[in-house]
């Protein structure tokens, strides 16, 4: 009887820079509890100027005939992190709804070389932000990339005004660090940071709040992972504030990943 060659099942990360990623590890863990052994996550590591077309394209030719000890392969799911949420956006075919209202992509599902993007971070944000609800006061969302998308998205589902920060504002729906004065954090209960300062090395750095004017009614919630315990949220706990990292996040829109990828 002729052997079946059943391909291995790639899913994969597409990011610049994956030292520090959480999802290659959990997503191994996951498929080696599961018993999946012809299942394998790979990191896909490039520059921003690389062209994600390129990628598709040299995925795409070689889905049939990559082996691996005389295995063929199939990629069949991806995640999306800094700095091609949105850049992504130009390479999938379809997009759910949640990724279109958002406006940045995520997570993506293959099937029969049809790209499908998703958004699975605003359903991970809700989740973790679960125990701290609901939220009295007005939001800060820190930064404009495609994490803060997802963040706005469901900061709006929940009712709970916001601003973002960013360095140039671009409308009336955004204020420069300057801005944030003593006034503005009294209007203020939860400030995120989208941003990627304060991610290991760089563990020094934060963004330029005035923490000074924080107190025991903040809540302070940096989507940064690695270090668990990021600066920006060591200054909150000196002034009493509440902080959350991004783990919990990060676990529930992998689990959403993983369910789509099995739908």
């Amino acid at each position: 009887m002729e052997k079946i060659n059943i391909p291995n099942s790639i899913f994969g990360l597409v990011g610049e820079r994956l030292d520090y990623s959480f999802s290659r590890a959990y997503f191994s863990e996951k498929f080696d509890n599961l018993q999946l052994y012809d299942h394998e996550y790979k990191n896909f590591e490039m520059s921003r100027e690389f062209l994600l077309s390129r990628f598709r394209e040299s995925v795409t030719y070689h889905k049939e005939t990559r082996t691996t000890n005389g295995k063929s392969e199939i990629l069949r799911g991806l995640n999306v992190t800094i700095p091609f949420k949105q850049d992504m956006l130009n390479v999938v075919d379809v997009l759910s709804e949640e990724a279109k209202a958002i406006g940045a992509i995520n997570t993506i599902v293959i099937e029969d070389n049809v790209w499908t993007g998703h958004n699975t971070d605003s359903y991970g944000f809700a989740k973790s932000l679960e125990p701290f609800l609901p939220i009295q006061k007005n939001a800060l969302i820190l930064g404009t990339g495609g994490a803060s998308k997802a963040v706005a998205y469901t900061l709006e589902a929940l009712q709970i005004p916001y601003l973002f920060v960013s360095r140039n504002p671009e409308d009336e729906f955004s204020i420069d660090y300057t801005s944030i004065t003593k006034e503005v954090m009294e209007l203020v209960s939860l400030i995120i940071n989208t941003t990627p300062l304060g991610v290991t090395p760089e563990v020094a750095l934060r963004p330029d709040i005035p923490y000074k004017h924080l107190n025991s009614s903040h809540i302070l919630y940096d989507l940064v992972y690695n270090p668990s315990l990021t600066m920006f949220m060591k200054l909150g706990q000196q002034r009493g504030s509440k902080v959350i990292n991004g783990y919990q996040m990060l676990v529930h829109q992998a689990e959403k990943a993983w369910e789509l990828w099995n739908k």
